[in-house]
């Protein structure tokens, strides 16, 4: 009866840490607004090279050459993927090696799968949070906007380098994407119509 007990417990403990990661992430979003009001900042609005505290990003990234990747150490960058609303995102591998200095890519797979437009953007976070600094992306989705039709597929690339002066107590770097509507709904556009349910005949019947 005790060992029950103490199952139920646990059941229980499981489901209050569910629902806390749940309500977490259903108010990631107003905690960002919260902090472009507080900051002035408006982050949401900004590409990921205009934040403060992040690593070098598009041509502001200095390739650098063969002789400075350091063969000597292995990085496991993994990658994750949460969308917060009605959509599929996911990247196309979970982890890759790498060594620093060494440039690498990997792809995140996106669609709208919804009847109707919309605008997103992706917030990019880094684990542990001393990598960000040396965490630097040549191409990255996370810079802009972008709108999508009712079932739209996009595939958009990541390509990075890890500077070689992190600190060698870092093994394992986690970049995780938060994808998110911009501005609620947006209209539907005119030539995403045939993407809709047909209307049922009058009728009601079939041909």
């Amino acid at each position: 009866m005790s060992i029950q007990r103490e199952n139920l417990r646990m059941v229980g403990k499981l489901a209050v840490i569910t629902v806390g990661m749940f309500a977490f992430g259903y108010v990631l979003i107003p905690i960002y607004k919260h902090i472009c009001e507080v900051t002035g900042i408006n982050i949401l609005s900004l590409s990921e090279r205009q934040v403060p505290g992040n690593g070098a990003a598009g041509k502001d990234v200095k390739l650098p050459k063969n002789s400075q990747v350091d063969y000597s150490r292995t990085i496991t960058v993994e990658f994750d993927a949460n969308a917060r609303g009605p959509w599929e995102f996911k990247p196309e591998k979970r982890s890759l090696k790498v060594h620093p200095g060494e440039l690498a890519t990997v792809v995140y797979e996106f669609q709208n799968v919804q009847n109707r437009r919309m605008a997103a953007q992706a917030i990019p976070s880094y684990a542990p949070r001393q990598a960000t600094a040396f965490f630097n992306k040549l191409e990255c989705f996370c810079f802009n906007q972008y709108t999508l039709d009712p079932g739209e597929k996009r595939d958009w690339p990541v390509t990075f380098v890890i500077d070689p002066k992190l600190s060698k107590d870092v093994t394992t770097i986690t970049l995780s994407y938060t994808f998110f509507e911009v501005g609620g709904k947006t209209p539907a556009a005119p030539e995403s119509t045939a993407a809709l349910p047909a209307a049922p005949s009058a009728g009601g019947g079939q041909s």
